[in-house]
C-alpha cells in the first residue's frame, strides 16, 4: 500500500478539524495553512469528504468546516480507502476491492500478502482520528 498525496492531505486536514471537534468551525484557509495544503486541493478533498459524510460545511461569516461524526468514530482506514481504494497491495488480497491478479497461481504467496493486508487494515481501522490530535 502506498498513499497518495490526496490521502496525506485529507488525513492532515481531518485531525485539524479533529482538533477542533465542538470548539468550531475551520475556514479552508486555515486548514490549508496549518498543513500546507493548496487551497483550491483541499476544496476538491473537501467535497470529496463531505460527499462521503465525513465533513460538513457551513456557509456565512461564521462558516467554516467541521467533521461531521465524532473523531473517534472515523478511522483512517476508512479515509484511505475512500481516497485511495484498496488496503492491500494487490488486488486478489483485497477484502473490499477484490480482482483476480497473477499472484492466486501461487497460493503460499497469496497468503503472504492477505496476512501483511491484514496487519496493515488491522492497525489503520483502529486507529481513530481522536487518537492523532
Amino acid at each position: 500500500m502506498r498513499l497518495s498525496r490526496k490521502s496525506e492531505y485529507a488525513l492532515l486536514a481531518l485531525v485539524d478539524l479533529a482538533r477542533r471537534y465542538e470548539k468550531g468551525r475551520a475556514k479552508i484557509i486555515e486548514v490549508a495553512d496549518n498543513n500546507g495544503i493548496p487551497k483550491k486541493y483541499l476544496e476538491q478533498i473537501f467535497l470529496q469528504l463531505k460527499g462521503a459524510g465525513y465533513v460538513r460545511s457551513i456557509k456565512g461569516s461564521n462558516g467554516g468546516y467541521e467533521l461531521a461524526k465524532s473523531p473517534s468514530k472515523i478511522s483512517v482506514a476508512e479515509i484511505i480507502r475512500l481516497i485511495d481504494g484498496p488496503l492491500a497491495s494487490v488486488g486478489s488480497a483485497s477484502l473490499y476491492f477484490f480482482e483476480h491478479t497473477p499472484i492466486e497461481r501461487n497460493e503460499k504467496l497469496l497468503r503472504v500478502f492477505k496476512e501483511i493486508r491484514d496487519i496493515v487494515a488491522d492497525k489503520l481501522e483502529n486507529t481513530t482520528l481522536d487518537q492523532l490530535v
